[in-house]
């Protein structure tokens, strides 16, 4: 009867262990990542008896099991909330560089930009700025930045006024910036320069003008559809002398000939055939402009002839007189129609050393579909659309992580970069984890060494962004466990009982 007594007892201390397992289990059912436990019972053998037989002293507990099955996730508003949907541990780092092990993501940046768990110990894995991107490490996005970009691309989206007067000007002005991530305002001012759709441009930037430009002209047809760009060509130059200043600006065309006057300075510009011209002269001067239309003009500007100047032109040209009492007079070679293309603006060197664009040239997109953006419409001139690329440097602002652990940054300057990537890792015997208390694990030799990878390969689980593992302890299960455990505690108490009236009685034979 001793060994009775003794298996109840066993029974008891048993059964009161179990139940320890079963109420930490039901207090941790809403504890972050929670893996709960189950506790295995092994039967205590006592002696042989005659014929072969064993009889047992009853039961101890052979081991308490940490259970792994997944917990339920939860849908949180924080980008650095992470569950693991699948096998694997995060690692995280204490102060002295212990490593630890959880299933707990709620993860969040320090004021030194450290990614870290709810206990300040560092989340381990790659970093992509400033380190050995193959080296796992503190997660660390402190002075993480987005470079400059120099802006080498510009379009336009504008409506040209069809029915504005010649002479006429428009402006577009847009922010692009160099290689330092300076801002700086280019302005293209656009020009009609005759009623049937010719317009002529000219960029500038911080209100320095284009050393060249492939193309500085273009025309519309009836329908307002761009339709060629006219490209300026190499020029010749004859000179002469004058005396003299005054001014008039001379009408696109003269049917017959007529005097004119001058009064100061005279600008004469020419782009494309039937333009007008403007004179500038020191004195009065004759002029005979004969255009690539056949569009003949001849100036008397003192009304007495003398210093007659002829010229015939099979394109652009000027005239200008100097106050050296020069008159320069440049040709060009007649202007070259083509379909729109895209066009190259070359700016002059920066003071600051930086670099805009391609080597200083910036592309004007104006090939293919761009030039639908272009309209000569009858009504207001007016932008619909100003784009470059380029933009300035920029800190980070937020986050995202994928379902591989890549740390997808945000940054002021509106790009995003991947600025890092978080590592798991896994044990081929987990259950020999030891539990180290706030959701932590450490390795231990009956674990094994931890195997590092990075999500989603080598058997390693998918990252669920926005998310926490809860606790996987079954409520329902614990309560049957609960309801078991308390009746083999009744069982193992009567068996004491039992025993003791038994014990009882052969003490009363006594008597």
């Amino acid at each position: 009867m001793g060994s009775s007594l003794f298996a109840g007892i066993s029974g008891l201390n048993a059964s009161s262990k179990q139940m320890d397992v079963i109420g930490n289990n039901i207090a941790n059912v809403n504890t972050m990542g929670y893996r709960s436990a189950k506790i295995y019972f092994g039967d205590i053998l006592s002696r042989s008896i005659a014929g072969g037989g064993q009889v047992g002293r009853g039961v101890s507990v052979s081991s308490v099991s940490t259970q792994f099955a997944p917990g339920s996730f939860e849908t949180t508003a924080n980008a650095t909330d992470l569950a693991i949907n699948g096998n694997g541990f995060f690692m995280v780092n204490d102060s002295d560089g212990g490593r630890y092990y959880t299933r707990a993501g709620a993860f969040h940046l320090d004021s030194d930009g450290n990614m870290v768990d709810v206990n300040n110990y560092k989340v381990q894995g790659y970093n992509f700025f400033g380190g050995d991107p193959n080296t796992i490490t503190d997660i660390s996005l402190q002075n993480v930045q987005s470079a400059p970009s120099a802006s080498t691309t510009v379009s336009f989206g504008l409506n040209l006024d069809g029915e504005t007067a010649t002479g006429n000007t428009f402006n577009a002005a847009q922010t692009i910036y160099d290689s330092l991530g300076a801002e700086h305002t280019m302005k293209t001012t656009f020009q009609k320069t005759e009623e049937s759709g010719f317009w002529s441009f000219q960029a500038y930037l911080d209100d320095i003008e284009t050393t060249s430009q492939t193309y500085s002209g273009f025309k519309f047809d009836s329908d307002g559809v761009l339709e060629k760009l006219y490209d300026p060509t190499a020029a010749a130059a004859v000179g002469a002398t004058n005396t003299g200043t005054g001014s008039v600006t001379t009408p696109p065309a003269y049917d017959n000939q007529g005097q004119l006057y001058q009064d100061g300075d005279v600008t004469l510009t020419y782009v494309a055939a039937g333009d007008s011209w403007t004179i500038s002269s020191p004195e009065y001067a004759n002029a005979t402009v004969t255009t690539a239309s056949a569009t003949s003009l001849t100036i008397d500007l003192d009304g007495e002839g003398g210093k007659d100047m002829t010229l015939t032109l099979g394109g652009t040209g000027s005239i200008l007189y100097d106050n050296n009492d020069t008159i320069t007079v440049t040709v060009n070679q007649s202007a070259t129609e083509v379909d729109p293309v895209d066009v190259s603006l070359t700016f002059p060197a920066l003071i600051s050393g930086a670099t805009i664009g391609d080597s200083g040239v910036i592309t004007w997109d104006l090939a293919g579909d761009s030039a639908e953006m272009m309209t000569g419409y009858a009504s207001v001139s007016a932008v619909q659309s100003l784009t470059s690329d380029g933009y300035s440097s920029g800190i980070l602002k937020n986050l995202s992580v994928t379902q591989d652990g890549i740390l997808s940054g945000f940054f002021t300057n509106g790009q995003t970069a991947d600025v890092g990537q978080v590592v798991l890792a896994d044990f081929s015997n987990p259950w020999g984890l030891k539990r180290m208390g706030n959701n932590l694990f450490s390795g231990t030799i009956t674990s094994g060494s931890a195997v590092q990878n990075i999500p989603g390969s080598a058997g390693m689980g998918d990252i669920n962004p926005n998310s926490l593992e809860m606790s996987n302890t079954d409520i329902a299960t614990e309560f049957i466990n609960m309801i078991t455990a308390q009746r083999a505690y009744q069982a193992s108490a009567k068996v004491v009982t039992t025993t003791d009236a038994m014990m009882s009685e052969l003490m009363n034979i006594k008597r």
